[in-house]
């Protein structure tokens, strides 16, 4: 039987759970004085310090070929900044490598009980559309003679960024629809970060490469359609509500 999400239980976080000393907690902070001064202003203050003194998340590296160096040569002669479009291709690179990752860990995790509303021969292809535009991305960054295993401060962020999506798929407690609404959050993601890489590939001149990303944003759009019927599909389901068609 597929575990819910919103079974009840000996869940005791709430105030409602002990009317009586949420009493008697309220009228002590009515009587009693803060025992240390100021506000938020204080650490505000500290974290502005770090800021100013931070050095950035890494940097996009130099070219490691001669032909890479010429193409950023020709680039920053024209005032463009080649390094900008490196840097969001090795973030895209970086987010797809991921999603192949959160969606394996989502087919480890499928119920065959989820009443066929998620196919795992569709789960299957989404991961496997994934890797292919990890190879996509690869491949682009070669072309324009940058190193696709280069880790750019738009790579290092995204990989902060999904931490928490594989710590929820993979965390044995959680449900199935739980780590799918994980993917939800991750396409939505992605379909953004598709979108915007494209149109900064076209205002670089690379045409043929914003076509080629284009066909994957359309992928990623099939991914996004059918993550928000699935997860709509197992909610209204668990709430015994009758589920949209």
């Amino acid at each position: 039987m597929e575990r819910t999400s919103s079974k009840m239980g000996k869940n005791r976080t709430g105030v409602q759970m002990s009317p009586k000393a949420t009493e008697a907690m309220l009228a002590f902070t009515q009587q009693r004085q803060p025992t240390s001064h100021g506000d938020e202003s204080g650490i505000a203050a500290l974290r502005q310090s770090y800021i100013e003194e931070g050095d950035g998340v890494g940097s996009v590296p130099l070219p490691g070929t001669a032909k890479g160096m010429l193409k950023s040569g020709a680039k920053m002669m024209t005032g463009s900044r080649p390094q900008a479009l490196v840097d969001k291709l090795a973030e895209r690179l970086a987010f797809e490598r991921t999603g192949t990752r959160l969606y394996t860990a989502l087919i480890t995790k499928h119920r065959s009980d989820v009443e066929g509303q998620v196919p795992i021969d569709q789960l299957v292809r989404f991961r496997d559309d994934e890797a292919q535009h990890v190879a996509l991305l690869a491949e682009a960054l070669q072309q324009l003679g940058a190193d696709p295993t280069a880790q750019t401060p738009g790579a290092d962020l995204v990989g902060v960024e999904s931490m928490g999506l594989m710590q929820a798929i993979t965390d044995p407690r959680t449900t199935f629809a739980q780590s799918l609404h994980a993917i939800l959050v991750a396409e939505l993601a992605d379909h953004e970060g598709w979108d915007l890489l494209i149109a900064l590939a076209e205002s670089e001149g690379h045409k043929d490469l914003a076509q080629r990303f284009a066909a994957a944003l359309d992928e990623e759009q099939t991914h996004l359609d059918h993550v928000r019927r699935w997860v709509s599909a197992l909610t209204m389901g668990e709430a015994r509500v009758g589920a949209p068609s």
